[in-house]
């Protein structure tokens, strides 16, 4: 028995206690913190008061300066476009969208595990001390659009033609919850999807020289843009990524295939050029025949008139310039 699908995560916007406020707030316990300090005076077993009975007031000074100087840590910062997700002791409390200045449990966590496939980064620390740490993953994320420019990927289109390939997406974080507790890293998981993405629109359309209204890679243009952006949405909605925009940036028959496409392309734009140059000459003969015959400067039998065609098609259809002929003689002669 297949076991059940995780449902996704569900944002939940919270909004957080103003910096400024909590700034104020520690300041004035700090000053409490320090009047109960210097209030205590020195010991005295006067009136009865016993050793263990002072030791609640000569603690209380320093637990309220620890106490406010934890409080500092909750303090963050927000840019426009930039959230912080809560958590919890493992569990989500909410996300912080709006930008500013802002305080928090202190204890909520700073980053969530190691990225993963990373390296140990060799860093410094005090008194020259060297140690290896490695990157984390941060609680707070960038809402503003990204640029993913994939590598240049060699896939086979519709006809089995190796085609080197490669696009540019556009993306943005929409659901917080999801790109953080639905998918390990959502960054490296845009990344795969895209080259995923881009493998199968390939796999799709031929590259060129399609049948009569097929859509190819490159005449299609923005609808193969827009096939590849809805492939993206879906393969991306689980990780809480909006999609703005998909487009190829490269596209090209693979080295060891292009020398061959290159001369089949020559050969048909000679050929379409051919054509059209017939085209253009059969239709000059004939409007050459009706002139004559209508203004009846000559008349021509069926075999004068074959001769005049062919006359004219070799100069009209000729690649190099035709070279006068004298004829003294007649057509029997």
């Amino acid at each position: 028995m297949a076991a059940p699908l995780s449902k996704p995560t569900v944002e939940r916007e919270r909004l957080a206690l103003s910096g400024w406020l909590a700034l104020v707030l520690i300041i004035l316990w700090f000053v409490a913190a320090v009047a109960v300090f210097f209030s205590m005076g020195p010991p005295s077993f006067e009136a009865g008061m016993t050793p263990a009975a002072l030791v609640p007031r000569a603690l209380a000074g320093p637990v309220m300066l620890g106490l406010g100087i934890f409080a500092c840590f909750g303090f963050f910062t927000l840019e426009p476009n930039e959230a912080r997700v809560l958590i919890l002791f493992g569990a989500y409390k909410g996300t912080v969208r709006v930008s500013g200045f802002h305080w928090a449990n202190p204890l909520y966590a700073r980053n969530r595990g190691v990225v993963p496939g990373s390296e140990p980064v060799v860093t410094k620390g005090a008194h020259g001390i060297t140690r290896l740490t490695q990157p984390k993953l941060k609680t707070k994320l960038s809402l503003r659009v990204h640029n993913f420019n994939s590598q240049t990927l060699k896939v086979n289109d519709k006809r089995g033609n190796p085609v080197e390939i490669a696009a540019v997406v556009a993306w943005r974080v929409e659901d917080t919850a999801q790109a953080v507790f639905d998918v390990e890293d959502y960054d490296s998981y845009v990344q795969v999807q895209s080259e995923t993405s881009i493998r199968s629109i390939a796999s799709v359309y031929a590259y060129d020289h399609g049948e009569e209204h097929e859509l190819t890679l490159r005449g299609g243009g923005d609808e193969v843009a827009h096939a590849l952006k809805k492939e993206l949405e879906v393969r991306l909605a689980k990780a809480g990524v909006v999609v703005e925009e998909a487009r190829l940036t490269h596209l090209a028959y693979a080295p060891e295939i292009a020398p061959a496409m290159l001369r089949r392309q020559q050969a048909e734009a000679v050929i379409a050029a051919r054509e059209k140059i017939v085209l253009g000459a059969v239709s000059m003969v004939e409007m050459a025949l009706d002139e004559l015959a209508r203004k009846e400067v000559v008349k021509l039998d069926e075999e004068r008139k074959a001769a005049m065609v062919s006359n004219l098609l070799v100069v009209l259809c000729g690649t190099e310039e035709a070279a006068p002929v004298i004829n003294t003689g007649t057509l029997y002669s």
